[in-house]
């Protein structure tokens, strides 16, 4: 089986008049079995935990998504508040890197992004809560208890076919217009990603991938090995040697992160 490249971290908050929330989590990005070049990339730094799917001829793809990773980087880096606002700049940033990086081009240039922000809200900023934000077919799950729900939405034809009851999500799985996304960071259209707000919760564990992990694996396929791996990294290792196993079409990324309260001081 081939070697999978695990990389892990964690980081305790300090909760404002509540207890400390310990998050510790895995990451791996894969070029999988098929393809030459890997077009996906991660930013795994607290607060922001992302993954970016490039497209586009040649190396375009590993540029437009390379250049939204390292916009969100810099957002961490200045120590400010990283909320939605931020995460549009840097967005916008990361589409004039694109234009400058690799100019106009017949088959396009750009990357899905999807992910979360941990952050502080409330009217006293003292409640634990994630932003979680899309563009593209990238996924965000979050695992509670035994449940596993997708958070986000892709934005796809297969799914707006869903949507309106032409299709079934069985059929999407083996649909010719299933890798065609409706929205991209550096296509035409601004790139303002949907949002949800998720509160923090004790013991919830939150998946991020690339469209190559749900290539592979079945929302139960996700949720057996989730439920399954007592640690990110475990959890992180089945599922992307497991879509690596059934074929790994695609390039493979995955984020496994764990929520856990901690006693107070």
């Amino acid at each position: 089986m081939t070697e999978i490249d695990v990389r892990t971290d964690s980081y305790v908050v300090d909760v404002p008049n509540g207890q400390p929330l310990a998050l510790s989590w895995a990451s791996v990005t894969d070029t999988g079995r098929k393809r030459q070049v890997n077009q996906d990339a991660l930013i795994v730094d607290y607060p922001i935990f992302a993954v970016a799917d490039g497209m586009g001829g040649h190396e375009a793809g590993e540029v437009a998504s390379a250049a939204v990773i390292a916009r969100l980087a810099e957002r961490v880096a200045s120590g400010e508040t990283v909320d939605r606002e931020a995460v549009e700049n840097a967005l916008r940033a990361a589409v004039a890197d694109m234009l400058e990086q690799v100019g106009q081009s017949d088959l396009g240039t750009g990357t899905t992004v999807t992910g979360i922000v941990f952050g502080l809200s409330g009217a006293d900023n003292d409640t634990p809560s994630w932003t979680v934000f899309n563009i593209g077919d990238s996924r965000v799950y979050r695992l509670l208890g035994d449940e596993l729900v997708q958070v986000t939405l892709d934005h796809s034809v297969v799914q707006e076919l869903i949507s309106i009851g032409a299709i079934t999500p069985d059929e999407a799985e083996t649909h010719p217009h299933g890798n065609v996304i409706t929205r991209a960071v550096g296509f035409s259209d601004e790139p303002l990603p949907d949002y949800t707000d998720v509160p923090a919760q004790d013991k919830a564990r939150w998946l991020v991938c690339s469209d190559g992990l749900t290539k592979e694996l079945t929302d139960f396929g996700l949720r057996h090995f989730l439920l399954q791996s007592p640690t990110p990294e475990d959890a992180v290792r089945s599922l992307v040697g497991a879509a690596l196993e059934n074929g790994g079409r695609d390039n493979v990324s995955a984020i496994v992160l764990d929520e856990l309260l901690l006693p107070s001081a």
